[in-house]
C-alpha cells in the first residue's frame, strides 16, 4: 500500500499511468469527489490488486466468492461499491484480492445513530465486528428512553454477521447530564431500576450486549463506577451479553499541550470485554483550533493505558470527522462546524490552495477565506491520518479501532483498514 500525496501539476490521469491503475478504480476506491480538480496535498491510496475478476452471466457474489474460497464479506470489502447495486454486470472487473500482508485480526466497532442512510449502513457493514446504535438515554429515575427506531439496524447488522450493540448514556441534545449521572452511581434503586431495564431492552431487540458510556470520570467518583460496574457485569454476564465501556479521557486544556488525567481505569478494567478510549469534541492539541484526537497525545494516553489494563481489552477511538472554525478564535465562543474529508478536500481544491500536514498530530490543515472575507482554518483526516490511528493498534496490541462516526462512508479510512487487517466477525459471514 501507498499514500500518494497530489502534487502541484498531478491530475488523476498523471497519477493513474505512473501507478498503472485504471483512472475509475482510484475513483472507486478512494471515493474521490473531485477528481477533475485535484488539491495539491490531497491523499490517494495505491493498491495493487492481485487477483482481478471479469463477471460473467449468471455470476453473483456468492459463486464467485465460492469459486475463489473467500466469503461475500471480503468480495464487498474489497469492492464496497457493489453493496449499492442489486446485480452484477457482466464485463465488469471486480478485486478478489490485493497485493497486501495483513498484519493482524481487529475487531472495530462503528457508532451510528437510528437516522443514518441505509445504503451507507450496508456499504460500511462488512467493515464491522460491532454496530453500536446510539440511541438510548438513561434518566434520573432509572428509566431508558430511545430517541428512534432502531430495529432494522439491529436485523441488518446481524445479516451481514455484525453483533449490534446497545449505547447508553445520559447525554440528551449532545449534552451530558452530570446531574443524571450522579443520581445513578448514589441511588442503589436507581441502578438497580436501569439494569433491569437495560436488561429487558436487550433481551426484546436483540442487543449482542451493552455499551455504556462514563464521560466525566474522576477521583472522586471513579470507586462508585467501579461499585456499579462490579453489581451490572455478572447480571449482563448471566444472560450472555457483552458489557462494553466507553470513557471519555478527563483532559487539563489551561496549559498550552494537551494533558490528561491518570486516573486508574484498572479498576474498572475487570468488569468488561472492552473499553473504548473515545471523544466526541475533542479539538486541541498544541493549542486550538488543530487536530482532533492528535497521534502525539493518543500516544501518551496509550503509553499510560496498556500500563494498567490488558491491551486486548483497549479499543482505540477514531474519530472520522474535521472541523472548520473561523477565525479569530475566541474560547468558549467560537464553534467549530463538522466537516468530512471530502468536503475539506473540496474547500482546498475550490479556493486553490495547498493542505498542509502536521507531522506530530498526524492531520491535515489549511487556511481558507470565504466569499465573506472571513478567515477560516480546517482540520480533518486523510489516508496518512487513518493509517498512524489504525497503525496504534497492531503497536500496541489492542482489540481494535472503535468510529466515530459511520454516518458516512469514507473510503479511504476503509480501503486503509482493509488492506492491512482482517475483520473480526463475531456472528459469523467472514
Amino acid at each position: 500500500m501507498i499514500i500518494h500525496v497530489v502534487q502541484p501539476g498531478e491530475t488523476i490521469n498523471s497519477i493513474s499511468e505512473y501507478y498503472k491503475i485504471p483512472v475509475n478504480r482510484l475513483i472507486l476506491e478512494n471515493g474521490i469527489t473531485n477528481p477533475d480538480n485535484l488539491a495539491v496535498g490531497q491523499t490517494i491510496v495505491i493498491v495493487q490488486p492481485e487477483i482481478l475478476y471479469t463477471v460473467r452471466p449468471g455470476d453473483t457474489l456468492e459463486s464467485i466468492a465460492a469459486q475463489y474460497g473467500i466469503s461475500p464479506m471480503e468480495l464487498l470489502r474489497n469492492n464496497p461499491y457493489l453493496s449499492d447495486r442489486e446485480f452484477l454486470y457482466s464485463g465488469e472487473v471486480i478485486v478478489i484480492s490485493y497485493q497486501t500482508d495483513k498484519i493482524r485480526t481487529i475487531a472495530t466497532s462503528g457508532y451510528t445513530f437510528s437516522y443514518i442512510d441505509k445504503s451507507v449502513l450496508i456499504k460500511t457493514l462488512p467493515f464491522l465486528s460491532y454496530l453500536t446504535i446510539f440511541n438510548y438515554r438513561a434518566t434520573s429515575d432509572g428509566e431508558i428512553i430511545a430517541s428512534g427506531d432502531d430495529t432494522e439496524l439491529i436485523q441488518l447488522a446481524k445479516d451481514y454477521g455484525v453483533a449490534p450493540m446497545m449505547f447508553v448514556s445520559t447525554m440528551e441534545e449532545g449534552v451530558v447530564s452530570r446531574e443524571v449521572t450522579y443520581n445513578i452511581l448514589n441511588n442503589p434503586s436507581v441502578q438497580e431500576r436501569l439494569i433491569y431495564n437495560a436488561l429487558q431492552i436487550l433481551k426484546t431487540k436483540g442487543f449482542y450486549g451493552i455499551n455504556v458510556y462514563l464521560e466525566n470520570i474522576t477521583f472522586e467518583n471513579i470507586d462508585s463506577i467501579a461499585e456499579y460496574l462490579k453489581k451490572a457485569s455478572p447480571i449482563f454476564h448471566s444472560e450472555g451479553f457483552r458489557l462494553v465501556i466507553t470513557i471519555t479521557p478527563v483532559t487539563n486544556i489551561d496549559t498550552p499541550n494537551v494533558s490528561f488525567e491518570k486516573l486508574d481505569y484498572s479498576k474498572l478494567s475487570d468488569y468488561v470485554e472492552g473499553i473504548i478510549f473515545s471523544s466526541y469534541d475533542w479539538a486541541r492539541s498544541y493549542s486550538y483550533p488543530n487536530s482532533i484526537f492528535p497521534v502525539n497525545v493518543l500516544r501518551e494516553l496509550l503509553d499510560y493505558a496498556v500500563s494498567i489494563i490488558p491491551s486486548e481489552k483497549i479499543f482505540l477511538g477514531v474519530i472520522t470527522l474535521g472541523y472548520d472554525w473561523t477565525l479569530p478564535y475566541v474560547p468558549g465562543a467560537t464553534e467549530a462546524i463538522a466537516i468530512t474529508y471530502n468536503s475539506a478536500v473540496q474547500i482546498a481544491a475550490d479556493n486553490n490552495i495547498p493542505i498542509q500536514f502536521n507531522a506530530a498530530a498526524q492531520s491535515p490543515y489549511f487556511y481558507y477565506v470565504d466569499s465573506d472575507g472571513i478567515l477560516h482554518v480546517v482540520w480533518f483526516k486523510d489516508a496518512r491520518s487513518f493509517d498512524a490511528r489504525v497503525g496504534l493498534v497492531a503497536e500496541y496490541d489492542l482489540q481494535g479501532s472503535s468510529l466515530w462516526t459511520i454516518m458516512r462512508f469514507d473510503a479511504q479510512m476503509w480501503l486503509i483498514i482493509n488492506t492491512q487487517y482482517y475483520i473480526e466477525k463475531p456472528m459469523g459471514g467472514g
